[in-house]
């Protein structure tokens, strides 16, 4: 992977109205590269030598990728580590609604104007050369955590792995891989070795690799790169296992069993995310964190539009009264299959009509993500999503949906969609998701003033 430019024009939320300060510089940065992805680390190293390498300033670097789960799983790991007592920075993308949340200072969203300052040293450093506007950003981070004090630095991966900007760091703790899937062909490959080959490029020689539940492809590939690399092992169910018992998160590997509360965030595939920040936790010697830790921050760990409910607010008072609101970003195959199987949880929990609004990025499967709720929605409502030039239509979707046999309509906002199961009658209030699309997910968070913190 190389430097994404923010996660791919597939579903990286462009910054909802950044303060004047951010927009200005943010707008010359994207000016000096053609493209917003542009897969090469030459760039990266270029800056960083100009910068007199910050990455090599920093604290602990854990350094995560995936296809699905890597924010979560980050989050996992930033909850527990805080519970015990550490200072964490953490640069994660793509936003949703503010581009402050791709840093974090000891816990905290960077401000604008720590946040420009970082930006225009960076910009004044590269002088004007081609370079992409994710690695400013990456670059940005590193400049900024090495100015502040921590213990532990948690870097998300952007896109892929290998080519990735953040993939500078010579020396990880730990090297984490999250579910692997196909998703962003264009830039990483059409079949899942050609993926997995790009997500274990943050393999590094002697560091260990801890990884979720994998296909067998995918799984093969990471098990071949660290072999060549000598990297410790920790695999899902092989070195550590995760399952829930009487709605209880229970972890066991070599060093014992840990018995926690559930996730605060919601879905079986939550136990896996937290499971594998356990598993890299326990995989380093330099981090020693006790059983308190684990079971508060496993039970404090948030991260928005992932199976969330949204709170009351303006745009969820246009729909139903007293309907259930969820959002969650998930723009693949995979990721409508857990959000899927979370709202069968749901329903057998308390059962209500589902309906499904979705707005997706011109280069997803529709029919693929959409075939995971066939079985359990009268409704699809397709929409656009806002300010992008490159969203699926309306009709598009529809007809993917048609082509399931799905019951589908068509509405020129999440507002109006919501509204228009006003006039419909329900026995019982209906539970609504929100999806397909991190780009549509902030739009929606921005408009119900549900702004992550």
């Amino acid at each position: 992977m190389s430097q994404p430019a923010a996660k791919p024009s597939s579903d990286k939320p462009c910054s909802n109205r950044p303060s004047p300060q951010l927009g200005d510089i943010l707008a010359r940065l994207t000016a000096l590269h053609p493209k917003r992805i542009d897969l090469t680390l030459d760039r990266m190293w270029r800056i960083l030598e100009r910068l007199d390498h910050p990455e090599r300033k920093l604290p602990p670097v854990i350094h995560v990728a995936g296809t699905n789960g890597k924010g979560s799983t980050v989050a996992y790991l930033r909850a527990i580590l805080e519970a015990a007592g550490l200072r964490v920075h953490v640069y994660t993308s793509p936003h949703l609604v503010r581009i402050n949340e791709r840093f974090r200072l000891n816990g905290v969203l960077v401000s604008d104007d720590e946040l420009r300052s970082a930006l225009v040293h960076c910009e004044t450093v590269n002088g004007g050369a081609p370079i992409t506007v994710f690695e400013m950003e990456t670059a940005a981070a590193f400049t900024l955590f090495a100015q502040h004090p921590a213990d532990v630095v948690l870097l998300e991966v952007g896109l892929g792995g290998r080519l990735d900007a953040t993939n500078v760091i010579d020396k990880p703790l730990a090297s984490v891989i999250a579910p692997i899937g196909i998703d962003h062909r264009e830039f990483l490959g059409d079949t899942l070795t050609q993926i997995a080959t790009e997500k274990a490029g943050i393999i590094k020689k002697g560091v260990p690799v801890v990884y979720a539940e994998q296909p067998v492809e995918a799984a093969a590939v990471i098990e071949r790169q660290a072999g060549r690399l000598h990297a410790p092992l920790h695999g899902c169910g092989q070195s550590w296992h995760v399952n829930v018992e009487r709605s209880r998160l229970v972890y066991q590997d070599d060093r014992g069993l840990l018995d926690l509360s559930a996730p605060r965030l919601f879905g079986r595939h939550q136990f896996d995310n937290a499971g594998l920040a356990i598993a890299t936790l326990r995989a380093t010697d330099l981090l020693s964190i006790n059983a308190q830790a684990f079971e508060a921050g496993i039970a404090r760990a948030q991260w928005p539009a992932r199976m969330q409910r949204l709170p009351a607010g303006p745009l969820i008072a246009s729909g139903p009264a007293d309907s259930e609101v969820w959002l969650d970003g998930g723009h693949n195959v995979d990721g409508g299959r857990v959000v899927a199987a979370a709202l069968g949880d749901l329903e057998e929990r308390v059962p209500r009509p589902l309906v499904v609004i979705v707005g997706m990025m011109g280069n997803k499967d529709a029919a693929g993500f959409l075939a995971n709720f066939a079985g359990q929605t009268r409704h699809i409502i397709a929409v656009p999503i806002p300010d992008q030039d490159n969203a699926m239509t309306p009709a598009a979707l529809a007809d993917a949906a048609r082509t399931l046999g799905m019951r589908v309509e068509t509405a020129d906002s999440v507002e109006s969609a919501l509204h228009s199961l006003t006039q419909l009658a329900y026995e019982t209030p209906p539970r609504i998701l929100i999806t397909g699309s991190l780009y549509l997910a902030g739009s929606v968070l921005a408009a119900n003033g549900s702004l992550p913190q």
